[in-house]
């Protein structure tokens, strides 16, 4: 049976909102999640699209501000009452644990919900490699093999390959779905992503 693919960033605050809801619907569905940790800010920038400071007062507090907190609500996803402290940190290290532990064989499911939780629930800052151990402790997985492998070429360069395939497709933010080559953009869409599991939808991605 075809994967769901899942494109993302481990402190993106949608793919946070999204993140149990997704893990319920694939195993409902008897889909795997193909995890795809990409640099988001490569990704925005090759999609032309404007940076957070880039953005109007209005729009950061509509789009980051009301809408998370509704969702919040929405999704029982709890959330701080602010944009988290370290959001503007180098998130690649975070990116690449998870992805040394798919290497490793380890199904990163929870730990990827675990980042994203403690970085918008808990303020955590996951450029810090004490509090990504932590993390993966807490939900009993080892660190230290995923914090070794994060700063090998070869899962460095699954992180550029991932960056690269999601502007190659047309990624333009987090999170990002494909079921079936079809694309889904936001957590808002994981309800159509549910009933496309069911029976596709009409029409094509990518468009000829």
């Amino acid at each position: 049976m075809p994967d769901i693919e899942y494109f993302y960033a481990a402190h993106s605050g949608f793919a946070y909102l999204g993140s149990a809801k997704l893990m319920a619907v694939a195993a409902a569905s008897g889909r795997r999640l193909v995890h795809r940790p990409v640099d988001l800010n490569s990704v925005i920038a090759a999609a032309r699209g404007p940076t957070f400071r880039q953005r109007t007062k209005a729009h950061r507090d509509y789009f980051f501000g009301r809408e998370i907190e509704r969702w919040s609500e929405l999704r029982d996803a709890p959330v701080i009452g602010y944009r988290p402290t370290y959001h503007d940190n180098d998130i690649a290290l975070a990116n690449c644990v998870l992805i040394a532990g798919i290497v490793q064989g380890t199904n990163i499911d929870h730990l990827a919900h675990a980042f994203l939780e403690a970085h918008w629930r808990n303020d955590a800052d996951l450029a810090d490699p004490a509090t990504l151990a932590d993390l993966a402790v807490s939900i009993g997985i080892d660190p230290e093999p995923l914090l070794l492998g994060a700063t090998s070429q070869d899962v460095r360069t699954i992180y550029e390959k991932n960056t690269k395939e999601a502007i190659e497709r047309s990624v333009f933010g987090s999170p990002t779905y494909f079921v079936d080559g079809d694309m889904f953009y936001g957590q808002d869409r994981l309800e159509m992503i549910e009933q496309a599991l069911e029976k596709p939808f009409a029409g094509q991605w990518p468009r000829d």
